[in-house]
Formats: structure tokens, C-alpha cells, sequence
């Protein structure tokens, strides 16, 4: 074996790869079908949203694939594998509210220089975006004006630096069979950075009767018993 052809057989394996070698063959098709993040998006849409009529749930993209549910964080890491398994970096964007309302979570891409960001939600707010953002900072703030309580009040505090969840191995995040508790919270501790002015949170304005309204819009009819949230 020539020297050259040792050091190539020696290279460490992608990322990319790694994930490959933990998915399952039809899970392996579906990836490889989602090959850009509009493809992805359109999938999101069309999986029935996880109302967690048994208990809360942190599930893994294996999971969520088999399934066939998912909410906000498990959408989100589905997005997330389906980029890094295409050679992409797995990002996350965490969203973080006052503490009488609930974060979310979306799959931050690049295109052409400009960010967008993949989204699962049940409304017609905190959906995808286009990428025409050309900063983080710029495409979070795109979602300030759509993070409402239904009093009306705009609750969106923070939002985190791009989480790069190729830091973990594919087994602990993509195929794991258990609730990924762990996640959620390395996600919140991660770096966050403020939305709203010290100096301007008394003159925030409460949204519109119309605003409001436009929350009742859902995909997915909620089931019986279930409490739904603004968003």
C-alpha cells in the first residue's frame, strides 16, 4: 500500500457520514430525498403536528420518523439531521420568552450568502423563512412582531447564537430512543442574546385584535381535552 493510499484509508470520517451509518435504509431514503431545505419545509408541513396528549416529548429525528409527529424541537432536529446528512452544519436558533410562555425552536440554513430558517408549528405565526436575511441577529428579529400572548402582549425576550449540534455524536441526538431532556436544556443554557431594549420595554405596543385573531389559524385540529398555547 503506497503511502498516499494509507493516508487516504486513515482519513476520519464525516459527519455526514456518521449519520449514514446510524439511519436505518428507509430512514436513509427519506434523508436523501430532502436534499434542500424547501424540500424539508414541505415535509415539515405536511407531518402531522405532536400535541403530547400523553406527556411531554423530546423526541429524536428516528423517532419522529417513525412517529410521524413531532412539535416545534423535534421538527427542528429533524430539519437540522436532514441538512448535516447532506454535508451542512446542524444548526439550531432558540427562541426565549417571559417565563408565563413558551420558547421555540427553528433550523437555522444558508443560501447564497443569506440566512432562512425551518420551522414546526400548528400556526400561522413563527413559520419558515426565506433566506434574505443577511445576519442572525436580523432573521430573529423577523420573528419579534409574531411571538403574541393572547392578552396581546409581545413576549419574545431572546434569542440564541447558532447551537451547532454536530459538537454531539449522531447516537446521542439523532437516532437516541430516549426523551432528549438533555438537549433542551443545553440548548436554553447556551448563549442568548436580549431583543427588546431595556429603555423601550414600557413602550412596546400591544397587538391588534386582528393579530390576535390571525393565532387561531392552525394545520391541525387540536384534540379533545388538549390546552392550546398562543402559538
Amino acid at each position: 500500500m503506497s503511502i498516499g493510499a494509507q493516508s487516504a484509508y486513515n482519513l476520519p470520517m464525516s459527519y455526514a457520514d456518521r449519520i449514514k451509518r446510524v439511519l436505518t435504509p428507509p430512514e436513509r431514503v427519506l434523508f436523501k430525498r430532502l436534499n434542500t431545505p424547501q424540500k424539508i419545509q414541505d415535509y415539515l408541513d405536511r407531518l402531522p403536528i405532536n400535541f403530547e396528549m400523553r406527556g411531554e416529548t423530546y423526541m429524536s429525528p428516528c423517532r419522529v420518523f417513525k412517529t410521524k409527529t413531532a412539535h416545534c424541537f423535534e421538527g427542528a432536529l429533524l430539519a437540522a439531521a436532514a441538512l448535516a446528512y447532506h454535508g451542512e452544519r446542524p444548526l439550531l436558533l432558540d427562541f426565549q420568552t417571559d417565563p408565563d410562555d413558551e420558547d421555540h425552536v427553528v433550523t437555522l440554513f444558508r443560501q447564497n450568502g443569506f440566512w432562512g430558517a425551518l420551522s414546526k408549528t400548528n400556526h400561522a405565526v413563527l413559520r419558515y423563512r426565506d433566506p434574505v436575511y443577511e445576519s442572525v441577529r436580523e432573521l430573529a428579529m423577523s420573528y419579534f412582531h409574531e411571538y403574541l400572548k393572547w392578552s396581546g402582549k409581545k413576549s419574545l425576550r431572546a434569542y440564541s447564537a447558532p447551537f451547532n449540534l454536530s459538537k454531539y455524536s449522531p447516537e446521542r441526538w439523532i437516532s437516541a430512543d430516549k426523551e432528549l431532556f438533555w438537549l433542551v436544556d443545553a440548548l436554553d443554557r447556551s448563549r442568548h442574546f436580549p431583543i427588546v431594549p431595556p429603555k423601550n420595554r414600557r413602550v412596546i405596543r400591544k397587538a391588534s385584535k386582528t393579530e390576535i385573531a390571525a393565532m387561531k389559524v392552525v394545520e391541525w385540529k387540536p384534540p379533545r381535552g388538549f390546552k392550546s398555547s398562543a402559538r
